[in-house]
């Protein structure tokens, strides 16, 4: 059977979820091949050191973010982006409030 998001998602109809301390994150779209996640941040929040089998790119829609990728630190804001490979360590700590567009393949399934 095939996994996969309505076609339509609208975020005023589409549940933001606890994703950590002042995080929320809303899935805005998916199947087994990608999957696309709003991010919300309160400044201060930290998105804690991990790795996963997935690739991520990311985009910062709003706000001020520092990341770590791979043990390499860069402050990014609204317009960056950034592309994390499978099984890398990344974290980041929300420098100013803001929202954070992440695409992973394949699809997280743990956020659905």
């Amino acid at each position: 059977m095939s996994v996969r998001s309505n076609s339509f998602l609208f975020q005023d109809n589409t549940e933001w979820k606890p994703a950590g301390p002042g995080m929320q994150r809303q899935v805005m779209g998916y199947d087994e091949q990608i999957m696309l996640v709003k991010v919300k941040f309160q400044e201060g929040a930290v998105g804690a050191m991990h790795s996963h089998t997935h690739s991520q790119t990311t985009y910062v829609a709003s706000g001020i973010f520092e990341f770590t990728v791979d043990g390499e630190i860069k402050v990014v804001k609204e317009g960056d982006g950034i592309y994390i490979s499978p099984n890398l360590p990344h974290g980041t700590k929300c420098i100013e409030a803001g929202v954070l567009i992440d695409v992973f393949s394949p699809m997280r399934e743990d956020f659905i």
